[in-house]
């Protein structure tokens, strides 16, 4: 087993999950962000390397086939994958790490990582997810009803994941995603990774 942990965060979107990753992140140093590659184009503050790799059809295609993602999902008509190459390294050397990406992803990470700890962060109703997707003003009422359409799919999928976060307050959402993340480390294996020296003596 690996030192680093590797946590897989879901949600539909409009329920949270950029925000509450990114304090996490903020709030943790020892937790890492996974850049995935994608093909859908950069939103406005957005910039290639930091919030994702932004690649064209024809090249994801090619890195695809070449086996190099751990996994890969289209959602909402656009490509979306994680390096496994790069993740695998940086667990080896004790990072821990966390993907956002779809149920569909986190099942295909699952597969090849038993160990992942999934987070599903759920919106406290449908109607909530709504106005926060309405409060954005930059979908289109189209786009609006095809998120609210799909998200109805992507929750159904909640009991597939170890944590589900209900992202009624932020302050709150944010301590149970953080409370997640450190019981997760606490798990044996996971310590009997880290702290081999801690453990010797038990073998002895």
């Amino acid at each position: 087993m690996s030192a680093g942990s590797l946590f897989v965060v879901s949600a539909p979107s409009g329920a949270g999950k950029t925000t509450l990753v990114k304090l996490l992140l903020e709030q943790d140093s020892r937790v890492r962000h996974s850049v995935s590659y994608t093909t859908r184009a950069p939103r406005a503050g957005e910039q290639d390397g930091r919030e994702y790799h932004f690649v064209g059809v024809d090249a994801f295609t090619a890195m695809r086939e070449r086996g190099e993602f751990l996994e890969w999902a289209q959602v909402h008509g656009n490509f979306y994958g994680t390096s496994r190459v790069w993740l695998e390294e940086q667990m080896a050397k004790g990072d821990d790490l966390l993907l956002e990406i779809d149920w569909q992803g986190a099942a295909q990470v699952k597969k090849q990582f038993p160990d992942a700890v999934g987070v599903f962060i759920l919106p406290p109703s449908l109607a909530e997810l709504e106005r926060r997707l309405r409060a954005r003003g930059t979908d289109s009422e189209e786009v609006i009803q095809r998120r609210l359409a799909a998200a109805l799919g992507e929750m159904s999928h909640v009991g597939e994941f170890e944590f589900v976060i209900i992202n009624k307050d932020l302050i709150t959402a944010l301590a149970d995603l953080m409370a997640a993340v450190r019981a997760s480390r606490l798990r044996f294996a996971r310590q009997r990774a880290r702290h081999a020296d801690v453990f010797d003596f038990l073998e002895h």
